[in-house]
């Protein structure tokens, strides 16, 4: 199966058509909302993960660009400062793809970037700023 994380943008005429329930319909792909903001008769964006069979993602990237959906490739990527983080554990409670998580019996935490979605909810909680975001990184997944 083959699976990215994309970045999907709706013009204001498209945002409010059932544009992903056809895209899963059509070309029988899997996908995961990691972020959305899309309102009605106004621009929006979505960040999912997109999965299926690279014909089918082939097919369907092209349907959503021929209905006006800009999609891009995620350029931007989490990484941990392993030297400012202090193991607190704070982040894997709110990690919702237990991309961070503590190794047992260690008490060490981890982090599995393949596992993340980008949601940056562990930016926010990270109490010594270890979780970072970097922009400009196609190849890193």
């Amino acid at each position: 199966m083959y699976s990215k994380i994309l970045i999907l943008k709706f013009p204001s005429d498209k945002a409010d058509k059932p544009v992903i329930c056809n895209l899963v319909q059509k070309y029988n792909l899997i996908f995961n909302i990691l972020n959305a903001r899309i309102l009605p008769r106004k621009e929006g964006m979505m960040a999912l993960k997109l999965s299926g069979t690279k014909e089918n993602f082939k097919q369907g990237i092209e349907y959503l660009r021929k209905n006006g959906i800009c999609v891009e490739d995620t350029k931007q990527f989490v990484t941990r400062d392993e030297e400012a983080c202090y193991q607190c554990g704070a982040c894997t409670a709110v990690c919702p793809t237990e991309a961070l998580f503590i190794k047992r019996p260690e008490m060490e935490v981890c982090f599995d970037q393949k596992k993340c979605s980008m949601c940056e909810l562990c930016l926010s909680i990270c109490p010594t700023k270890a979780m970072k975001v970097f922009s400009s990184v196609e190849s890193f997944f």
